[in-house]
């Protein structure tokens, strides 16, 4: 058990709840209230993140066991112990919650001028499933990509299925909420990024079309793609080449192969 004591005992720790991080900025969390995190993935690296704010775990015996934090992570964190019943009323019957759930504010979302150092980025253009949300997520901490970029609206916001399907992502890659996709992908450009956004009819293969040292990838929506206006924003509109019978992809499995190719291309160009 990791040295960690029967939960019951930790239910008197303080009931102030964990602070790191920021707290006096004027950025508001990604969907305003509270949000209850579950998988033991997802709750231990929100956990690790210092710039998590952290109001209480709710665990049973075995899911604190799972989690394998140290008292020192554990320290200032309120501990409730749950039977497995009360922790489906929390995140719903069918959430795989594997005996963790975390209640926490939600991340402050980054500013794109924190993108100086960073060489790969995404931008997703109205994707609203949190699934495919979560994966691109896993597929973009996976690849080294610097930062996931979103718009404030109409785009998934920080929720307990995004976080379970990103497997801990959620809390190791910057998250950046802009009002407009292009007015961000100029300010990309001004920071030496070329704008690569992903369609069928690009003009040509995706490997043929980088050409910089920074690069920022463009993806659509499921069934929808690119708006017009994000194409036109684009400095290039680029296919995956697919040589069997199914010329398209899940936009999470896109995201993974588009990653994987910017990361070959990165190398050499270094």
């Amino acid at each position: 058990m990791n040295n960690h004591q029967n939960p019951r005992n930790h239910k008197n720790r303080s009931n102030r709840p964990r602070t790191s991080g920021p707290t006096g900025g004027k950025r508001q969390g990604r969907s305003g209230g509270d949000v209850y995190l579950y998988g033991l993935h997802a709750v231990r690296h929100a956990v690790e993140n210092p710039e998590r704010i952290i109001r209480r775990l709710h665990v049973n015996k075995n899911g604190l066991e799972r989690l394998a934090l140290s008292d020192a992570q554990l320290k200032g964190i309120e501990i409730r112990e749950r039977e497995p019943r009360e922790l489906d009323a929390l995140v719903g019957r069918d959430a795989v919650h594997q005996g963790a759930v975390l209640e926490v504010q939600p991340l402050l979302p980054k500013d794109l001028g924190d993108l100086k150092e960073c060489n790969l980025v995404l931008l997703l253009d109205q994707i609203t499933d949190p699934h495919n949300v979560g994966a691109i997520l896993r597929s973009a901490v996976a690849m080294g990509a610097g930062a996931v970029i979103s718009t404030h609206r109409h785009s998934a916001k920080e929720s307990g299925v995004l976080a379970k399907s990103a497997s801990g992502a959620l809390d190791m890659i910057d998250m950046i909420e802009v009002k407009n996709l292009a007015h961000a992908m100029e300010e990309l450009h001004f920071l030496d990024f070329q704008t690569i956004g992903l369609d069928s009819e690009g003009a040509e293969d995706l490997e043929n079309t980088m050409s910089g040292k920074k690069i920022a990838l463009v993806m659509g929506a499921e069934g929808k793609g690119l708006r017009q206006k994000t194409r036109e924003s684009c400095r290039n509109l680029a296919r995956i080449d697919m040589p069997g019978k199914i010329k398209s992809l899940n936009v999470s499995n896109a995201t993974a192969l588009s990653l994987y190719i910017a990361q070959n291309h990165l190398k050499n160009a270094s």
